[in-house]
Formats: C-alpha cells, sequence, structure tokens
C-alpha cells in the first residue's frame, strides 16, 4: 500500500545531488567562546543555561568546526521535525478514513505540499546536511528512512534508494545513537542546547536514550576530529586541480 508522504521526498532528494550545493566554509566569528589556554582547557559559551555540561574544546579551531557543523543541523532539524509531524498527521487521518481513493487523495494532497514547499531547498544540500536528515528522520519518527519507505512501499523501492543513496555515500538505513556515535552525540549536544536557549522549538524524540547521562559520561568532550580531515581533504583536492 503507497501510504508514503512526501516528506520521504526529503530523504529520496538527497540522493539527487544534481543542482547546486551550497559551499562549506568554516565560520570566523568565534567572540561568543572562550577558550582556556592548557591547564584547564575548557570552553565556555555564554550565557549558557547551565542545565547541560557545557561543551569542552581542546582548541580555538575547534570551536570553528563546531560551529560550522552547528549551523548545518540547525538548517536540517526543521525539515526533520516537519516529516516527523506530517507522519503522525497521515497515519491519524487514514486512521479514520475508510474510503480507499479518499486516502489516497489525502496522501497526495500532503505529498504536493511536500514537494512544493521543500523540494528545491532539499536538493541543494551538501552530502553532509543530507547524512545529518537521515539522521534526525530516525530520531524525530523512530524509524530510519528506509524502514519508513519500507512499510509504506514495496521492499524492492526501498532497496533501490538504499542502493543510489550509497552511490553518494549516504544510506537510509543510517541509525541515530548519541551514545555511541560521535557525529550524534554532537547533534544531539547542538539540539538540547539551542531547545534550553530557545532557538529551535523542541520535539521529543521517539527513540529511548538519556542524552544528561550521556553527556555526562562522556565529559561532555566535542570530538570534531573527522570534520578536521574532510575539510583537509576538500583542500587537497582543490590543489591538485589547480
Amino acid at each position: 500500500m503507497r501510504k508514503i508522504v512526501y516528506l520521504y521526498i526529503m530523504s529520496i532528494s538527497l540522493l539527487t545531488f544534481s543542482q547546486k550545493r551550497e559551499t562549506d566554509s568554516l565560520p570566523k566569528n568565534i567572540n561568543d567562546y572562550i577558550f582556556v589556554k592548557p591547564g584547564d582547557s575548557v570552553v565556555i559559551q555564554l550565557q549558557e543555561i547551565k542545565l547541560l555540561p557545557k561543551p569542552k574544546f581542546n582548541s580555538r579551531e575547534d570551536i570553528r568546526y563546531y560551529l560550522w557543523f552547528k549551523k548545518k543541523v540547525f538548517k536540517t532539524y526543521p525539515f526533520a521535525k516537519l516529516a516527523s509531524e506530517r507522519l503522525d498527521s497521515l497515519n491519524t487521518r487514514l486512521a479514520k478514513i475508510q474510503s480507499k481513493s479518499k486516502k489516497r487523495k489525502y496522501t497526495r494532497l500532503i505529498q504536493s505540499y511536500i514537494e512544493g514547499e521543500f523540494t528545491d531547498q532539499i536538493k541543494k544540500m551538501t552530502t553532509t546536511e543530507g547524512r545529518i536528515l537521515i539522521k534526525l528522520i530516525h530520531r524525530q519518527t523512530g524509524k530510519t528512512a528506509f524502514n519508513n519507505i519500507k512499510s509504506l512501499r514495496s521492499g524492492w523501492k526501498a532497496f533501490w534508494y538504499n542502493t543510489t543513496a550509497n552511490v553518494f555515500k549516504l544510506s537510509l538505513k543510517t541509525t541515530y545513537n548519541p551514545a555511541t556515535v560521535n557525529e550524534d552525540f554532537l547533534i544531539e549536544q547542538i539540539l538540547q542546547t539551542a531547545f534550553l536557549d530557545g532557538y529551535l522549538k523542541a520535539q521529543d524524540t521517539k527513540l529511548n536514550f538519556d542524552f544528561l547521562e550521556i553527556s555526562t559520561n562522556n565529559k561532555s568532550q566535542i570530538n570534531v576530529e573527522e570534520y578536521k580531515q574532510m575539510f583537509s581533504k576538500y583542500k587537497s583536492k582543490r590543489k591538485n586541480k589547480k
């Protein structure tokens, strides 16, 4: 049964990065952070609500990479939040509709809305933003993008989407686990801080984890080494092209 709402064009659209993407660059303004030199290497974000452990950085340079990643999370979270809201709304509505034709009509209506409103924006996302979005869809819906598609479309199409995604080094089977995956920890740390500060509207995750406990065990250490390596590769490629 094809009940899939077009919110998953967001995930699928990530697989068609043929349109122009934004160019990644590190932020230069890190004045809202203070780096305490070795001996007490702690960075304190000014005006941060002290309900979560303060993020700890190894250097001022790490703050720049963190702020770059934070921008990515802020950009993708609203899409994942909308995906969850639309899916919940769709399923609730469909459960009340008896007619199959009316169910199809309502599904198409939601699909058209999502497509017209967000498709162009999503196609312009970078690979990093696409990966974050796929993870956040799991966070917000409780299912991976792959499983959502599989339950709403044929297994063959879900497999095809996943295969296509891997061409871009993205997998619709990607899960969200801030307790064991560093990138997911960074995403959740950014989200929780933004919720507390009022920069993003909170939406409860449908996954089961205690981020305060995770953050305490992790000592709130911010690790951005993978992004340093990523930018280093970008620079090397640019030099080789010249």
